[in-house]
């Protein structure tokens, strides 16, 4: 069964990784670093797949994540081709696989901004086997590494590839999800994983106001007080997690709103920068700045009810990668099985608590069960030395139908999102 608490963290930074490229508040980003929590469930799911299937996990998750970016670059690389400015070279199979930025021209490389998500989660995916493995003996160095590495790469080489940048600033967030799914946080303290994370926050709050970027204290522009902060969140977030979120499922319209948006990451990502950038324009046209609160209401309303079309277009590639029944629009009504005939109905072991067996006559053993004859079951006592046996019948078991909901299969792990957090 899923953790509806893991599934609401998710919904809650798709939503803010929308709003925030909408409206550019550098404020979102230190009231929820997203992308830095979604790197953390993808680590988190990544484990569990590599305990259930070994390496072939990598192939199933790049299975998941690759289709919907095929989808995308099918409409948008021949878009770029017929309008200009994208070289007609081998880059261009970078589409298909991309281990780093694929090209793009002007327009095409701002609408499509958000695939560098999609190259940094491809490398933590080949990296994770021989990272969980070093992960579990020695934890603490192999979470320190990246980090390491970041403040390493931004004080002494910052013109370091990008790939390398990335992988100090989110590979620690990837890791913490290890760290979850093995049950590390859970087992820490209280005192001592609130302590950690209040001196994490200081620090990646000190470094922060005394390293202002571009945009102001936008976390983007700021990524070693992005890493130490987003740690912290990531320890109070997970590590103080509760077991389940049922409540998400009492008002059954948001039950499935979270279920769309998660089974539908990679589709709501790829898609809402180019319906950003589309109606940026109406800036202009209809004189919204970004201090007037209608104007930025309506635009994040557009761009959702656009990216809600293009989901239903095109989401249920994200049901054939994953090997599901295509929906377009998952989380629906499912149909209760037909109730099933008592005479017809076998009775797991785990159907309910088993009837009390009478204590056999004699200070016998406790009563073994029998194997069941035509009659209907019967109960043999083993009786102790010197005792006689006795048989005490035992009533038929009422069995009830078998009525309630299908479990549905684990949706794909690769709920990810967007470059600017």
């Amino acid at each position: 069964m899923r953790n509806r608490y893991l599934d609401l963290l998710r919904f809650l930074a798709i939503i803010r990784v929308v709003v925030y490229h909408v409206t550019g508040w550098a404020t979102l980003t230190l009231v929820f670093p997203a992308m830095s929590v979604m790197f953390a469930l993808a680590g988190s799911l990544m484990a569990a797949s590599l305990d259930r299937s070994g390496p072939a996990a990598v192939g199933r998750r790049l299975r998941r994540l690759l289709p919907s970016l095929w989808v995308a670059a099918a409409i948008f690389v021949p878009a770029m081709l017929l309008i200009g400015g994208l070289p007609l070279n081998w880059r261009l199979l970078l589409w298909l696989f991309p281990i780093t930025d694929p090209p793009a021209n002007g327009w095409g490389a701002l609408a499509l901004s958000v695939i560098w998500y999609l190259r940094d989660y491809l490398w933590f995916v080949l990296a994770s086997p021989l990272a969980l493995w070093l992960f579990r003996r020695a934890p603490l160095p192999t979470l320190i590494t990246p980090y390491v590495l970041l403040v390493v790469v931004e004080l002494g080489f910052p013109g370091a590839p990008v790939v390398l940048r990335d992988f100090g600033l989110y590979f620690g967030a990837w890791l913490l999800g290890f760290a979850h799914h093995d049950g590390m946080l859970r087992r820490m303290s209280r005192r001592v994983l609130v302590t950690v994370a209040a001196v994490l926050a200081t620090a990646g709050a000190a470094w922060i106001f005394t390293h202002p970027g571009a945009r102001g204290y936008d976390l983007n522009d700021i990524r070693i007080g992005n890493a130490l902060w987003a740690a912290a969140f990531i320890l109070i977030a997970l590590g103080l997690a509760p077991s389940g979120a049922a409540w998400v499922d009492r008002n059954a319209r948001f039950g499935r709103l979270v279920t769309i948006f998660n089974r539908r990451a990679l589709t709501v990502y790829l898609w809402h920068m180019p319906f950003v950038v589309a109606l940026t324009p109406l800036v202009d046209v209809v004189g919204w700045s970004h201090q007037n609160l209608l104007g930025l209401a309506i635009r994040v309303a557009l761009v959702f009810a656009l990216v809600g079309v293009m989901t239903v277009l095109v989401g249920w590639v994200e049901d054939v990668a994953a090997r599901r029944r295509p929906e377009l629009l998952p989380g629906g009504r499912r149909t209760r099985p037909e109730p099933t005939r008592p005479t017809d109905a076998v009775p797991a072991a785990t159907d309910g608590p088993r009837p009390a067996v009478p204590a056999a006559i004699g200070g016998s053993r406790p009563a073994v069960p029998a194997a069941i004859d035509g009659s209907g079951p019967v109960v043999r006592t083993v009786p102790r030395a010197g005792s006689a046996a006795a048989v005490v019948p035992r009533p038929r078991p009422v069995v009830e139908p078998i009525s309630g909901p299908a479990v549905e299969p684990e949706p794909s792990a690769e709920n990810a999102p967007l470059r600017v957090s």
